[in-house]
């Protein structure tokens, strides 16, 4: 007898595998959407935090705090963004779901930005980042990832 492919353990073997991965998938995907409502809280409450210790000057940096406003302001911008993207996560409607992947992909950007900018080196002296900026980072990108996998209900086809 001979083994043909598709029959027997194999089949068996691949639909146990899918099976789980799926379940786990599905899983993930709704604990998904909670821990994207969470970044967004934590995005907001990132802002101000400590986001990077300048010693040539002796002065911590924050979303909305920086020497002679010299990095600007970018809590000023992070906080509507973060609270327009948890009003978009928790509406059940199409459009919101469209919208915050746009609004994410801005916040990621931004937030990139400014950890570019808090972080980057200047007149041979380099600050020192502090763990707003880390949070507020993975934060803007656990966002995005939740933007990319809304929670939605699919309704049923009609005929």
């Amino acid at each position: 007898m001979r083994h043909e492919p598709g029959r027997g353990r194999d089949k068996w073997v691949s639909s146990h595998t899918f099976g789980h991965l799926n379940r786990s998938l599905t899983m993930l995907l709704k604990f998904l959407h909670w821990l994207g409502i969470t970044a967004c809280i934590a995005l907001i409450i990132s802002c101000f935090l400590p986001w990077g210790y300048y010693a040539d000057i002796n002065q911590t940096f924050t979303g909305f705090y920086s020497y002679q406003n010299q990095y600007g302001k970018p809590g000023k911008f992070l906080l509507p963004l973060a609270s327009l993207i948890l009003i978009f996560m928790l509406l059940p409607k199409v459009w919101a779901k469209r919208s915050n992947l746009f609004v994410a992909a801005l916040t990621l950007a931004y937030v990139v930005k400014s950890y570019i900018l808090f972080g980057s080196c200047y007149n041979n002296y380099c600050p020192q980042r502090l763990y707003g900026i880390y949070i507020a980072l993975a934060a803007a990108v656990i966002m995005l990832l939740a933007a990319f996998f809304p929670k939605m209900k699919m309704g049923e086809e009609k005929e």
